[in-house]
This record gives structure tokens, C-alpha cells and sequence, in this order.
């Protein structure tokens, strides 16, 4: 059944309005989760830019620029330099998440799925070591 505006009364029409604008407007909802960049959050994203390096074995991703659109342009270095097939960020609630896949030199498939936290400037969350089929718990630390 379709129901034309002219036939809801302004009172049917006003709580429909309310309803709509308080679902875009309340945390949690699809308009807030989008992971879609703004120009606020691809300003923030800069805060990504330089280098990383994991303590535990001195791997190291460089990212160099962060596009509008969400994309690193980044590196990753074993110590040889390897390219990610993708290299991303997003903005999930408040947090930063940063996404890197390898699809070269023995890693492939291998992910890093990572949060930045400005508290101790680090990049922290799971790297998939998917030739091990592996997760570790793992950061980086920006080399300053």
C-alpha cells in the first residue's frame, strides 16, 4: 500500500520528521557508524603520517601520505621493502583504524588490522600471519 504526503495529516507529517532527523542524528546508528572519510576525519588521519616500527622484531610501515578517500599511500619494510595490495583508514566511534594487507614475499594474505591511540602515539591491534593461519596481539611505535 502506498501512502502519498497530501494524504498524512501535519501532525503525522511532524512526527515523521522528528523521527527521521533523531535516527541521523543519534550515536550509533548507520549515518553515525559510517566509516566513510570527512574532511575532518582525513585531517585527523594525518596524524598517521611517518614511521612505525614493531619493537618485537623491528618491522617497520612507513605511511607517507592519507588520501581523502581513506587510502595510505605506505610501505612495509621485513627488513626489504614490500608493498601492502591495500592500505586504508577509517574512522570507527571516536577511534582511528588503520588496515594494511600484504600480498607479497611470503606473507600473502597477511593483515595488520590496527587502532591508533594519541594517548601512548601508538598503532596497536592483530596482525593475521595468514601462511601460519596466526593471530598475534601486536604495536608500533612511531620512530621519532
Amino acid at each position: 500500500m502506498r501512502i502519498s504526503a497530501t494524504s498524512l495529516t501535519p501532525g503525522v507529517l511532524l512526527v515523521l520528521a522528528l523521527t527521521a532527523t533523531a535516527a541521523a542524528a543519534a550515536p550509533g546508528t548507520t549515518a553515525q557508524r559510517s566509516s566513510a572519510p570527512t574532511a575532518e576525519a582525513s585531517a585527523d588521519s594525518d596524524v598517521l603520517k611517518g614511521t612505525w616500527v614493531r619493537p618485537d622484531g623491528g618491522y617497520t610501515i612507513v605511511i607517507k601520505n592519507v588520501s581523502a578517500g581513506g587510502r595510505l599511500e605506505a610501505m612495509y619494510f621485513n627488513p626489504s621493502q614490500l608493498p601492502f595490495a591495500r592500505a586504508e583508514v577509517s574512522r570507527e566511534g571516536g577511534k582511528l583504524h588503520a588496515f594494511f594487507e600484504l600480498r607479497a614475499g611470503g606473507y600473502d594474505g597477511s593483515t595488520y588490522d590496527l587502532s591508533y591511540d594519541p594517548a601512548s602515539d601508538r598503532l596497536s591491534g592483530i596482525y593475521y600471519q595468514a601462511v601460519a593461519k596466526q593471530k598475534f596481539d601486536i604495536f608500533f611505535e612511531r620512530r621519532r
